[in-house]
């Protein structure tokens, strides 16, 4: 079963609907949410390599192909994750600037691969060091990444990323990272 769908906010696929999960245990990101986030990344998005990690439903991938992303690898590690999100690519038309992946982390992913804007948003209870540590050297030298999580929740530090912003959204924070060595 699936839910009513989430719209894309803005660029070329403004207003299309996309289905969001009908199973519990997942929580798409909010159009307020990013609408805010894509409000701060939009002059790093046109041309932009993208990585959508913990992806859901795909929508702030496709949000960012909407917005002039040049292609967006999408990532998760739920099966029927991954059916939502291929279905959401397909519904949108925009198979050929999307990569649709079950593993993150240093061993998924090619050793040359780098991104401008890697967003991760993991389950709110889980810890996310792992992921930022493994995903910092697939950020390239002038990239950003960001991690949603729990306002409640402090963002952890991580191997090889600097803190720079914060912004908050309602119950949730929106940390943004840089490479430590740019």
């Amino acid at each position: 079963m699936k839910g009513p769908g989430l719209r894309i906010i803005a660029g070329a696929l403004k207003g299309r609907r996309i289905e969001t999960p009908g199973w519990p245990g997942l929580r798409p990101t909010s159009d307020r949410m990013r609408e805010t986030l894509f409000n701060i990344l939009s002059p790093r998005l046109h041309g932009a390599r993208v990585l959508d990690g913990f992806s859901g439903t795909g929508a702030v991938g496709l949000e960012a192909i909407s917005r002039g992303a040049a292609d967006v690898m999408f990532v998760d590690h739920d099966p029927r994750a991954i059916a939502l999100i291929t279905s959401n690519v397909e519904r949108c038309g925009v198979t050929g600037h999307a990569i649709i992946r079950r593993e993150l982390g240093r061993q998924a992913l090619p050793s040359d691969a780098l991104f401008d804007l890697i967003v991760l948003d993991p389950p709110y209870d889980m810890n996310p060091h792992g992921a930022l540590t493994s995903l910092a050297p697939h950020l390239a030298a002038e990239g950003v990444l960001v991690l949603e999580h729990a306002r409640r929740q402090a963002a952890p530090d991580a191997d090889g990323l600097t803190r720079t912003r914060e912004v908050r959204a309602g119950s949730s924070l929106l940390t943004f990272y840089r490479r430590s060595d740019a």
